[in-house]
């Protein structure tokens, strides 16, 4: 096999405009199949996309000879779905958040060590040259002994129809975009929170929180602290600080495939006036189309995935924590 035959279940919008176009770009992927709860839909779907097969169901698809699924479904359906792909002998590769609770992840990860299938969380972001170059950093005491991560994330939807403010399908702030906050803060200092303090607000109708503030102190002391909104201004930033210098990731999440990205490296000078500040500039990447060819590169060489599952477990217990406050 020299390449992994890929199915979509679901015609969501990340992964009509944004995913699946990434994976047929992909060197290692090809995407045979896309399923929809309708056959019109589906066949829409595929003749947009140049996909080879479309399916009414779900079913349909996993009883398909693709090797792997992509997820793209809402939160609630994540588990369900990833259970059901494993049991038909299919790799997964889920949008995040994995699952609607820690039980409910580590079960999927169970199931699919179980079934000897991969199963993936899609934090796209981290395998953007960008931020693999800001992780090398950190680590390589570029900025010194790594202090504090401060981040946040947000964007405006008041719409009670979207699914992002349905509390049953796993809406809100945290679990839409607070997710990213929690998991790049835990990526940085390579290391699980000890506690957790959070204040969350929640719409009065709908339930969900829509505006969402947290400290995560990590072992040694060190502090990420994030905002995150579905009620405010969109926006994106990322600043880690260090003993000696600081680094400003400028579009942290949503990177833009068509054009260059920047992070900011800062030490020395004379700060806070005049510091020297190194500008490192990155070609287009397309992070969804990098995620999707290291997937397949695990799949086609019987390799760990980059980011093990167990991290989207962890990832889930700070979510969960936040949230109860």
């Amino acid at each position: 096999m020299s390449s992994v035959r890929w199915g979509i279940l679901s015609t969501a919008k990340i992964g009509m405009e944004k995913v699946t176009p990434a994976i047929q770009a992909a060197p290692n992927c090809e995407v045979v199949a896309i399923a929809s709860r309708s056959i019109d839909a589906a066949a829409a779907a595929a003749e947009r996309l140049g996909i080879p097969a479309a399916y009414g169901t779900y079913e349909e698809l996993l009883e398909s000879d693709v090797d792997a699924v992509y997820i793209p479904l809402p939160n609630d359906m994540h588990r369900t779905w990833t259970l059901r792909a494993a049991a038909a002998g299919k790799h997964i590769l889920c949008e995040k958040p994995l699952a609607m609770s820690v039980a409910e992840a580590q079960e999927m990860a169970d199931a699919c060590r179980e079934a000897g299938v991969l199963l993936g969380e899609a934090f796209m972001y981290r395998h953007h040259p960008s931020w693999v170059e800001a992780v090398r950093l950190v680590r390589g005491g570029a900025i010194g002994e790594l202090k504090a991560v401060q981040s946040r994330f947000s964007y405006y939807n008041d719409d009670p129809g979207n699914i992002r403010n349905r509390v049953d399908n796993g809406g809100g702030a945290i679990m839409d975009i607070g997710c990213y906050n929690i998991n790049l803060s835990r990526m940085l200092f390579d290391a699980e929170p000890t506690r957790v303090a959070a204040a969350v607000t929640r719409d009065p109708v709908m339930a969900v929180d829509t505006l969402s503030s947290a400290v995560l102190e990590f072992p040694g002391g060190g502090q990420a602290t994030f905002t995150c909104s579905t009620r405010a201004e969109p926006d994106q930033r990322v600043h880690i600080l260090g003993t000696d210098g600081r680094i400003e990731i400028e579009i942290p999440f949503n990177i833009p495939p068509d054009r260059p990205t920047r992070i900011f490296v800062t030490g020395g000078g004379d700060p806070p006036v005049a510091p020297a500040t190194d500008t490192v500039t990155f070609e287009p990447a397309d992070q969804y189309a990098i995620q999707a060819e290291l997937f397949a590169r695990a799949v086609l060489d019987g390799t760990p995935l980059p980011v093990p599952i167990d991290d989207a477990i962890a990832n889930m217990a700070v979510i969960e924590a936040v949230l109860t406050g």
